[in-house]
């Protein structure tokens, strides 16, 4: 398979996700706290004072594509040729959306530290990516050869807009309880990057020539203006590249706090990964205002030609320097309360609402979250729409005990499943243009150990601590310290 093909498959397999499970809020689970830091990980008399996941990775993922281009991609990757029947006639300008987040939690270590205050610290490793694209129906139009274009010239049907950052992130993190209805916690991290691309092409045009040349084949002359940026890696990208290192450096931080009113309805808040990153010297940035001749686009080698003649194009003018870019931070808010649904309080319903804003960029979502607990069986359906007008349905199965946690699901159930079609040769799945293709996943698992939780009242060990620093800070400002 061509080079800019197993890239699209390594970013559609491999990296299919970002992000925030909603299904996930409010449960209580080690992957919960350090997503959302003021939730609680531990239940005193109950849990364990130690959750560790055993170096087994909480993984979340999702991507979608959006567009005219659903068909002919999917028809590319799982058939082998191309479909454009779904496109628009060239120069019409169809734009399509692509979107991918990813985070895995390698490692995720914490501590219960002090009854008094209901303290908890904890340590994480994990690894993100982040990518948003803008593409135009010409762009695959192209990858099919041109008889798909009538015209021997055109103009800006080229202006494509992509970035993909990846990044590890080494975090700390601290949650307290500070009275019973109030309780704050942060995630202090250090990035560490390993990639970044971004391109902006501004203006394009392309003029075809239809005589084959001495190799019986066509060419086309393409120009591009624009800027392209992209970071230094020593040699080619392995599996080394992805431990954390110094090469790249950034920091972020993560607050969140919530509040528990008298009538039992818990309000969260959270400013999530506000952060930057920072890439070396050795990286570049290219200022590309320059045309290349593209042989054999009519040939069986045609998309090798298009990437190998395009990338050299978009190298074109580049200087050698740092640049600093940032993380793709979030605003949430959310709202939950506990209702039981029998007399014995052995089965309960929790409904989060949730509003999540990208805070540099356009997206937001809106998110309704319902979840049932029987015993230590949890089961989530939950329901979202973006601003991009597309609505997702999602499910979640958990076990869920004091010590022990196991969950999966997906936030994006429906489309996964016809992707899932797709993959296993589905013409009707592969042939479908509905509001986007995509797919989502996540799952993960952990355990408590070490001593029991508990109050000093019923306790065989008895603990020394008061309460922490932002316990007594809010006790030394309003009185309320004995």
């Amino acid at each position: 398979m061509n080079k800019i093909f197993i890239i699209l498959l390594f970013i559609f397999s491999a990296f299919s996700v970002s992000a925030q499970q909603f299904s996930q809020f409010n449960t209580g689970s080690l992957y919960d706290s350090f997503e959302n830091p003021s939730q609680r990980a531990f239940i005193p008399d109950s849990s364990r004072a130690v959750a560790f996941n055993f170096f087994v990775p909480n993984f979340g993922g999702n991507f979608y594509l959006t567009g005219n281009i659903q068909k002919p991609v999917k028809n590319r990757l799982f058939n082998g040729d191309y479909n454009t029947s779904s496109l628009k006639y060239p120069g019409r300008g169809g734009l399509n959306h692509f979107n991918v987040g990813a985070n895995n939690y390698w490692i995720m270590l914490k501590l219960y530290s002090n009854l008094s205050g209901d303290v908890e610290m904890g340590f994480s490793a994990q690894s993100r990516v982040e990518s948003k694209a803008l593409l135009t129906d010409e762009s695959v139009q192209f990858f099919a050869g041109p008889s798909n274009f009538p015209m021997d010239n055109y103009q800006n049907i080229f202006n494509n807009h992509y970035q993909l950052q990846m990044y590890d992130q080494l975090s700390y993190t601290y949650r307290e309880r500070i009275n019973k209805q109030f309780a704050i916690g942060f995630k202090l991290s250090y990035l560490s990057g390993i990639q970044y691309n971004k391109i902006d092409v501004e203006s394009s045009s392309v003029h075809f020539n239809r005589v084959p040349d001495e190799n019986d084949e066509q060419s086309a002359t393409v120009a591009m203006q624009g800027r392209y940026y992209h970071s230094y890696v020593p040699g080619r990208l392995t599996g080394r590249d992805f431990l954390p290192t110094f090469r790249n450096p950034g920091a972020s931080i993560t607050m969140g706090a919530n509040y528990r009113t008298e009538d039992g309805i818990t309000i969260q808040g959270n400013i999530k990964d506000l952060g930057f990153i920072h890439w070396n010297k050795r990286s570049t940035v290219s200022d590309f205002n320059n045309s290349t001749v593209i042989h054999g686009i009519d040939g069986a080698n045609r998309e090798d030609s298009i990437y190998n003649s395009s990338y050299k194009l978009l190298r074109s003018g580049a200087t050698v320097g740092s640049f600093s870019t940032k993380t793709n931070a979030k605003a949430e808010l959310s709202v939950t309360k506990n209702y039981w649904l029998d007399d014995e309080k052995t089965i309960r319903y929790f409904p989060t609402l949730i509003a999540q804003k990208e805070m540099f960029y356009p997206g937001f979502t809106g998110a309704m979250v319902n979840s049932v607990q029987k015993n230590n069986l949890v089961f989530t359906l939950s329901a979202s729409y973006d601003d991009y007008k597309l609505f997702n349905l999602g499910t979640q199965f958990m076990f869920k005990s004091p010590n022990a946690e196991f969950f999966i699901g997906t936030e994006r159930l429906l489309n996964t499943a016809g992707l899932t079609m797709a993959a296993l040769n589905s013409n009707s799945q592969i042939n479908k243009n509905g509001n986007y293709s995509g797919a989502d996943l996540f799952f993960g698992f952990s355990l408590k150990f070490g001593r029991t939780i508990e109050h000093p009242m019923n306790s065989s060990y008895m603990p020394m601590g008061e309460k922490g620093f932002f316990g007594r800070l809010f006790g030394r400002i309003f009185k309320t310290n004995n």
